[in-house]
């Protein structure tokens, strides 16, 4: 079964930038047909697609976040990972992987906690 994993600081301060790591086993991140999405949810709101990197290493963002999101992946380790720079609190959230196919994600990691706070 595909297993993913969030991974990387749960305090972040403000200005600086916000990095994540998801480590996917059961399944390699160069299958032809998937991609690999970042996805949050700030507390009392609903879950909000952030971006992904397709199979082939493609990536695509939510305009409202894209000039702050990279996206990136190292497939000798499986894994991709998430950059948001200039963080506010206003991005503390809990932070999520999954994999996605063309109807849904279908596969997705546990959630980290990532707050901003100085």
């Amino acid at each position: 079964q595909v297993q993913l994993q969030e991974s990387g600081p749960g305090l972040v301060k403000p200005s600086q930038t916000l990095s994540l790591t998801c480590t996917v086993s059961g399944g390699s991140i160069t299958t032809s047909g998937y991609a690999w999405s970042w996805i949050r949810q700030p507390p009392g709101k609903g879950l909000e697609w952030m971006g992904v990197i397709t199979y082939d290493g493609s990536t695509y963002y939510s305009p409202s976040l894209k000039s702050r999101t990279s996206i990136s992946r190292d497939t000798s380790k499986n894994q991709f990972s998430l950059q948001l720079s200039s963080v506010t609190p206003k991005d503390t959230a809990v932070y999520y992987c999954a994999r996605r196919n063309y109807y849904s994600c279908e596969y997705w990691g546990q959630g980290t906690q990532v707050t901003v706070s100085s």
